[in-house]
């Protein structure tokens, strides 16, 4: 292995779960999660010389937004196949179910920037100003994305209260 490998594994392991479940909550998309978690940390991988005595998680998270946000941009082509790919067995949790369709749906009515301020923000624990700095946007503007953004996900949990009691 070359230098660094190692400690790029042990990186790559420990956080690349957590950046799949915030490509999920970006994008909405399993299959597209998956990818952009792994296109992520190539690009962790090929900037790690330089970040790995630093923050590497937060280039990560820097690099998974902007990644995201390229393709809301442009859209991935893609490309059918004579192949199915192997599909798990649905588990039976209609709760759990439910619940991330519920989170799904009030995360797409929010613009891209308000989502990925929510998901930065709150997924990943980071500050308004590592937001900030992650996204170069001003300090007052993440303040008002998620602020905005908030204001909305109660709205439509509310409206999934309701709903669900009639």
């Amino acid at each position: 292995m070359a230098r660094g490998d190692e400690e790029f594994v042990e990186f790559a392991e420990a956080s690349s779960a957590r950046l799949q479940r915030a490509a999920y909550l970006l994008t909405g998309d399993p299959h597209q999660a998956e990818e952009a978690a792994q296109a992520t940390l190539v690009r962790v991988y090929a900037a790690w010389g330089r970040i790995r005595h630093g923050d590497p998680y937060a280039y990560a998270r820097t690099a998974l937004a902007n990644l995201v946000h390229d393709q809301w941009r442009r859209p991935m082509r893609e490309y059918a196949t004579e192949v199915m790919p192997e599909q798990q067995a649905p588990r039976d949790v209609a709760d759990d179910v439910t619940r991330r369709r519920w989170l799904i749906s009030a995360l797409r009515r929010l613009s891209p920037q308000e989502r990925t301020v929510i998901v930065l923000r709150h997924l990943f624990d980071a500050s308004e100003t590592d937001v900030a700095r992650d996204l170069n946007l001003p300090l007052g503007t993440v303040k008002s994305l998620n602020s905005r953004a908030l204001a909305k996900l109660r709205t439509s949990h509310l409206d999934m209260e309701l709903g669900a009691r009639r």
